[in-house]
């Protein structure tokens, strides 16, 4: 059933809300943007520096590898210390692993940026979405409409990756122009900065001024006082309870397997779709040119996707039903990238670019109702810890699933693969779950002062 109003909203609650929803929305975008970035430069600067590309892989398995083991525990010192301090630490994290990377020539220093970022993506993983859970449902109560500011923050990431994607690829180029700027930079500072370091530099810049919004903006009740010991007792029992509620709540259980199956279909994309555009052009630098372009596009699906989750929820009668339906929407899409995958034709790189956007755009409008839905379940002191494990669910399924793609022939069969893994996540939610045994603990009384 569709979730009711608890009753009209008083206007100082409406406001809180919004100014929640604002500022959640500021915080995906500036936190999204500096990954931006460096998505166009990063590998060619790495190698610029003269690793291997084996070297350049092993480096980002060291940020991936990163990434899942501190899943589950930055989740728990979230929930512990509370939403802001871990974000202004992942912040500032970041300042130096984008500062090390961007000026690294050693194996060393880079492998050290690489970690370090590693730990930050790790810190901020669901730390911000449930500040903003945990706000808005501390002014206008458990009922409070999240769907919206969650679809809102899906869009402005989206949005943050695809300007940012854009700005990082245009900003070297730019730099080679005329006089040729980029090669006296680099001469100036005795091949120090690149042209490919400035978006990463331009990125540890940003990170600065996220971590001031964050720690000016991102009020919260307080907590206990927290000390060494306290955490280390503390982080451990929260992570310990996020596994068992997702052991034992249908619901939740419903929400990590599906993770599980869009990590599959995101790691087949990205690994498959950069090989499809060389052959289509004929070319390494003319294909990352056109997957550049394509990789935009797919976050702009994605964005729009998001936007309107709230929409899809209504037409198909809740959130269960807009997941059921985004899901397939985006399993028709791998399906379509899958029965295009042997032909070169016009018509067959025309649908092919439709099934791409068509993955990007049902995953996009099914993950703000999948969270909707799961933070209903989830109380405050385990939220961001549940953020974890589903994203831990869809990153070593990522993982996994590339491995397995990546050893099959390239063809419709890894396509078909996928999008049958994902049509199974779509089908989990044919069946509408039961309510919860135990309500779910209503957040604390006493509710962030949001201005």
């Amino acid at each position: 059933m569709p979730n009711k109003p608890a009753g009209p909203t008083k206007p100082s609650e409406a406001a809180g809300v919004r100014a929640a929803r604002r500022r959640y929305v500021v915080v995906c975008a500036l936190f999204w943007f500096p990954p931006g970035l460096s998505l166009a430069s990063m590998v060619l600067l790495i190698g610029e520096r003269g690793m291997s590309l084996a070297a350049i892989a092993g480096l980002f398995a060291a940020h991936s590898l990163t990434v899942a083991a501190l899943e589950l525990p930055t989740g728990g010192l979230s929930d512990v210390l509370g939403r802001r301090p871990v974000l202004a630490l992942a912040g500032a994290l970041n300042v130096v692993a984008f500062a090390l990377v961007g000026l690294g020539t050693t194996l060393g220093v880079l492998a050290t940026g690489m970690v370090l970022m590693g730990t930050a993506r790790a810190l901020a993983s669901g730390t911000a979405e449930a500040w903003y859970v945990d706000t808005v449902q501390g002014c206008a109560g458990p009922d409070a409409d999240l769907r919206t500011g969650l679809a809102r923050g899906g869009s402005a990431t989206s949005a943050a990756l695809a300007a940012g994607l854009l700005v990082g690829g245009a900003l070297p180029w730019l730099l080679s122009l005329g006089p040729d700027p980029g090669a006296r930079l680099s001469e100036a500072t005795g091949g120090a900065v690149l042209p490919l370091s400035v978006p990463l530099l331009l990125g540890a810049a940003l990170r600065i001024v996220f971590v001031g919004y964050v720690l000016t903006a991102l009020r919260e009740p307080p907590r206990p006082p927290a000390t060494l010991r306290a955490v280390l007792r503390g982080v451990p029992a929260t992570v310990l309870s996020g596994v068992r509620l997702g052991g034992r709540d249908a619901l939740v259980r419903r929400v990590v397997l599906t993770a599980a199956t869009v990590g599959s279909a995101l790691a087949t994309v990205e690994l498959l779709v950069p090989g499809r555009t060389v052959e289509l052009t004929g070319g390494t630098g003319s294909g990352a040119m056109a997957y550049a372009v394509l990789a935009c596009a797919g976050f702009v699906c994605l964005g729009v996707g998001s936007h309107l989750a709230p929409l899809a929820a209504r037409l198909s009668g809740g959130g269960e039903r807009a997941v059921l339906g985004c899901l397939a929407t985006g399993a028709a899409g791998l399906l379509l990238l899958g029965v295009t995958a042997s032909g070169a034709h016009p018509v067959t790189t025309a649908l092919a670019v439709a099934g791409f956007g068509l993955v990007y755009l049902g995953l996009g409008a099914a993950s703000p109702n999948e969270n909707d839905l799961l933070h209903r379940r989830v109380p405050s002191t385990g939220r961001a810890t549940a953020l974890s494990v589903q994203s831990l669910a869809q990153q070593l399924t990522g993982a996994l699933i590339g491995l397995v793609v990546g050893a099959l022939r390239p063809g419709p069969l890894p396509w078909l693969l996928t999008g049958a893994l994902l049509l199974a996540g779509a089908l989990l939610w044919v069946r509408r779950a039961q309510p919860p045994r135990t309500p779910c603990a209503p957040p604390a009384s006493a509710a962030p002062t949001v201005e």
